[in-house]
């Protein structure tokens, strides 16, 4: 088996929550009483453009939330999407300690928005542990496609067969392992360092 050289991380679900989920949605229209089938119908008309970087956050905000005039404030809202933003400490630092090994190229592929992107890479410390962030918001494809995984291989010229690749979702994987790249389903820390071991990965 080739060594490898590239991991390559989803960020929600596995080093942090989810960031905008159905998870998080549900919790913010339950916390400001709004009516979740308006809600879902204005989001999904939006949210590919929101997670690709095409709209703003306050943009997403103005076409789903904030188009008709609410008993709380913009910063309000604001602030409880983020409070949602949580890590998980234990996969952060087995992450932190693989990076300050020196033998693999860290690197996130994940689907974000570009503020709360932003809000999450410095609120966990991930720009300390990799040195690429392939976010949906900075290059305009989401994950399942193919082209972001594509993109990031392109970037770092590490062949596909010498890369890893650790989500929670099995869909983002498949695609994955069709471009050659090794995956893992990450279920627990325990579990991740056990697979990754049976790749040769070691600290």
């Amino acid at each position: 088996m080739p060594a490898i050289r590239a991991i390559f991380w989803d960020v929600g679900g596995v080093l942090v929550t989810n960031a905008w989920d159905r998870a998080q949605r549900t919790a913010a229209l339950e916390h400001f009483h709004l009516d979740e089938e308006e809600f879902d119908d204005r989001h999904e008309m939006v949210v590919s453009s929101f997670e690709r970087g095409k709209i703003t956050l306050d943009e997403y905000l103005d076409r789903t939330v904030f188009y008709r005039t609410r008993p709380f404030s913009r910063d309000a809202f604001r602030d409880y999407m983020f409070s949602l933003s949580q890590p998980f400490p234990e996969v952060i630092e087995f992450a932190r300690k693989l990076s300050d090994s020196g033998k693999y190229f860290m690197a996130t592929i994940n689907n974000e928005s570009r503020e709360l992107n932003y809000y999450r890479i410095e609120k966990c410390g991930l720009r300390q542990i990799f040195g690429l962030f392939v976010s949906s918001c900075f290059v305009g494809f989401r994950k399942p496609e193919k082209d972001i995984y594509r993109l990031a291989l392109e970037l770092t010229q590490i062949p596909a067969h010498e890369c890893c690749f650790i989500d929670d979702r099995a869909l983002n994987l498949e695609c994955a392992a069709t471009l050659g790249m090794h995956t893992i389903e990450m279920q627990s820390v325990e579990q991740l360092r056990d697979d990754l071991a049976k790749l040769g990965v070691s600290l």
